[in-house]
């Protein structure tokens, strides 16, 4: 399950299950069970910074942060994979520099916060390279044209 937190402070209403179904996509793309579990939280950018600060050291917002958790829920015995945080204004931000829709640009920070929890990384160029890919079969299987992503 998809678990979806908006803040309370943001004027935002994603359309119904687009970003759940984007998360299962990438979930799905990756072999992953459908009985596994993550919570996405739309947020602003002074929540992003705290947790940005406070876990990696870096006094900034950011557009994506990705909790890994890889437990299991004692009540459900689901795997929990973990959170994943999106700044809504830098994610506005992005689109608009991008010349594509907000909700594009949450589909693709969607996809890279699962990948993210699922163990990828782009720290090194073979493996961004293989992240990268990664994301753009994603975004082209549910329509997003590859073209925004970034380097």
């Amino acid at each position: 399950m998809i678990f979806l937190e908006i803040a309370h402070d943001l004027d935002l209403s994603p359309p119904s299950g687009l970003l759940e179904q984007t998360a299962q996509a990438a979930l799905a793309h990756q072999a992953v069970s459908a009985d596994t579990d993550l919570t996405l939280v739309l947020t602003g950018d002074s929540q992003v910074r705290k947790l940005n600060r406070e876990f990696l050291g870096i006094d900034a917002p950011t557009d994506v942060l990705s909790f890994p958790a890889g437990e299991t829920d004692p009540e459900t015995g689901r795997l929990y994979l973990g959170d994943i945080l999106i700044s809504i204004p830098r994610a506005e931000s992005q689109a608009q520099s991008g010349g594509h829709t907000l909700e594009a640009e949450l589909q693709l920070l969607v996809v890279h916060g699962v990948l993210h929890l699922l163990g990828h990384d782009h720290a090194e160029a073979q493996e961004k390279a293989r992240m990268w890919a990664a994301q753009a079969q994603v975004l082209e299987r549910i329509g997003i044209p590859s073209s925004i992503i970034r380097e």
